[in-house]
């Protein structure tokens, strides 16, 4: 398949506007695939955001172009110096095997393992699983949006493994840089039992704010943004003057906010507006709020 000239052109002027450039799917901020998510978090680890990158879902000519430029079928695709190193799956090994540090010049990672805590009921618990897998390893990941996850497999030779409690926890670099001060316990409750997490450098919880204490806040010109999840119809019905709707403007704002800006999401019961208050949480902004009630209480109609 040839590549139109200007496409190429385009392509050629990207790639060579940064030493490290990414085609992905989203923005570096608000990622819209997991192995692009993965790999921006790869990245910013090691640039701290110090490299460009391409939106390929914004163009589909470039989506499908850079695809015959590097004879590469898949995204994201990362190129560093005009050369294609490869995908999410390569980046990965890389990262995990110390060659990307290399690449970028900077230091050897730090491979110590991380101090984790496993209960003595975590431990019993994980310890009769294991025995149904014979040869086989426990596997502990925790991705850039700090969702954490066990995977029984193999061992592939590049992970770190904490012990605790008599348990070998394979990890790769990533997870290991997350994963210090873990405590790993089991739980019991109305709702069913398994392993429960606490990582203490995950960012903080989505937190609840009372339609009083909002005014209060709002009164004392804290620095606020506050967001209306609603339809449109349901604002135009029921509107919140102080508050802004989340359409498709301010999305494109939030990607390059700073994430320091506390962030209240009201909808209008206070129920829907949570997932999307915990979506933005991951998304590194560490003051998320969801307004209880919603917009229900503020208004009366509760």
């Amino acid at each position: 398949m040839s590549l139109d000239p200007a496409v190429r052109e385009r392509i050629e002027n990207q790639i060579a506007s940064h030493e490290v450039f990414l085609y992905m799917k989203g923005s570096p901020k608000m990622p819209q695939c997991g192995f692009s998510a993965r790999t921006v978090g790869i990245l910013d680890s090691l640039l701290a955001g110090n490299y460009g990158s391409f939106n390929v879902l914004e163009d589909e000519s470039i989506r499908e172009g850079i695809k015959v430029f590097g004879d590469w079928p898949t995204i994201p695709q990362l190129y560093v110096k005009g050369e294609l190193v490869g995908g999410c799956d390569i980046i990965t090994e890389m990262y995990n095997a110390g060659e990307l540090h290399e690449l970028f010049g900077l230091d050897a990672p730090d491979r110590t393992p991380p101090e984790i805590e496993i209960t003595d009921k975590a431990a019993e618990k994980i310890r009769e699983f294991l025995a149904s897998y014979p040869g086989q390893h426990l596997h502990f990941s925790v991705g850039s949006d700090w969702q954490a996850q066990f995977q029984v497999g193999p061992k592939a030779g590049h992970e770190i493994a904490s012990e605790s409690n008599g348990l070998t926890v394979l990890m790769d670099l990533a997870t290991a840089e997350r994963a210090r001060g873990a405590r790993i316990d089991w739980t019991e409750s109305m709702q069913g039992e398994g392993l429960s997490l606490d990582l203490p450098g995950a960012p903080a919880p989505v937190k609840d704010m009372s339609p009083a204490e909002l005014q209060d806040r709002m009164n004392a010109g804290e620095r606020l943004m506050i967001i209306d999840t609603r339809s449109e119809s349901d604002r135009r019905a029921w509107p919140l003057d102080f508050a802004r709707g989340l359409d498709a403007e301010l999305m494109t704002e939030l990607k390059d906010a700073d994430r320091m800006l506390p962030l209240v999401f009201i909808c209008a019961q206070g129920i829907s507006s949570r997932p999307v208050a915990e979506h933005y949480r991951k998304q590194g902004f560490s003051q998320v709020y969801n307004l209880t009630g919603g917009a229900a209480a503020i208004l009366g109609q509760a």
